[in-house]
This record gives C-alpha cells, sequence and structure tokens, in this order.
C-alpha cells in the first residue's frame, strides 16, 4: 500500500474524529427508542387508568337503578341495563362487542362467591348474568371490558389476557333499598 494512502487515510480519520458537529444527533440516535419507548408506556399506561376510572364511575352511577329499584320496576333485561352502563361510558369504550355485565343477587353477605373471568390460558370466560335480585337482596354488579395494549412490543407488559390486552373491570356490591 502506497504511504500516501495511507497518510490520507490517516488525516481523514483524525479529522472525522475532531469533528463534534453531529455528536448530539449521535447521543440523540442511542437514546430516542428508550425515551420514547417509556413515554409511550407512561401515556398507554396513564389512558389505562383514567379509562378504569371512568368504567368504575359508570358502574356505581348505573348500580344505582338496581339499588333503587329502578331498574326492577321497569323490568330491565340484561342488554337495557348494559345500555344504562355504555350510555355513561361511550367515549373511550366499544360497547358493541367489548361490554360485559355480571349482576348476581344473593340473600346475605356471606353467600357472595365471585368467579375468576380469567381461566388458565389467559383468556376471558363470559359467565356473565343478569339476576338484580329483589328488595332487601345483596347484589354484586360487575363489569368488564378488554381494553387493547399497544406498547407491549417494547418489553412493557402489562396484559393479564391473551393477544396483549388487560381486563379492566368495576365492581358494586350493595344492599338493595326497600323498593
Amino acid at each position: 500500500m502506497p504511504s500516501s494512502l495511507v497518510s490520507s487515510v490517516a488525516r481523514i480519520a483524525r479529522r472525522f474524529s475532531r469533528n463534534r458537529g453531529a455528536s448530539a444527533a449521535v447521543e440523540f440516535a442511542l437514546v430516542a427508542p428508550i425515551f420514547f419507548g417509556l413515554l409511550f408506556a407512561i401515556i398507554e399506561t396513564a389512558l389505562m387508568f383514567f379509562a378504569s376510572q371512568v368504567l368504575e364511575t359508570a358502574v356505581q352511577d348505573s348500580a344505582r337503578l338496581i339499588l333503587t329499584g329502578q331498574a326492577q320496576g321497569a323490568a330491565f333485561s340484561k342488554d337495557q341495563f348494559k345500555t344504562q352502563v355504555c350510555n355513561r361510558i361511550n367515549a373511550l369504550f366499544d360497547c358493541a362487542g367489548g361490554i360485559y355485565v355480571d349482576v348476581q343477587s344473593y340473600p346475605a353477605f356471606t353467600n357472595v362467591t365471585i368467579a375468576d373471568p380469567v381461566d388458565a390460558s389467559k383468556n376471558f370466560v363470559d359467565n356473565t348474568k343478569y339476576l338484580p335480585g329483589a328488595a332487601g337482596d345483596i347484589v354484586v354488579v360487575r363489569v368488564f371490558y378488554q381494553w387493547p395494549l399497544l406498547v407491549t412490543g417494547l418489553g412493557y407488559n402489562i396484559s393479564n389476557l391473551s393477544g396483549s390486552k388487560r381486563l379492566l373491570s368495576a365492581t358494586a356490591a350493595f344492599r338493595n333499598e326497600p323498593f
């Protein structure tokens, strides 16, 4: 190899190593994927918690219809009660197929048994019923929604269902008023 070529390559290498003009861009390129991954994970978690709180509020408001006997007096079906819940959460949730309403009644608090809606394979089990009970009965209203997660592929996985979904649930337990 000619010495002039070696000295040219050495001169270019020295000039390149002294040039700091693009160092900020290189450092940002190294840090950006981690930064944006963390940012998206924070946004997704905050949105999921907000949706969970909206669902909780909707269940509390809708359960009041059963608590006061309005749902029983109007002979609500499961779909009609589900519509009452959906009317309160239509901005964040897809009610067409994603909301599951479970209303169970019991004679006393000691008889209350709650089944886990997720099986061993992390699938949602739809064994929901609509039994609003009579005056003085204990009622447990549960609403479920399978929230889709997007950031799970980046190593941040908060899913508790298969298919990168998180089961959001809201519960209200009360004794029906004497109506």
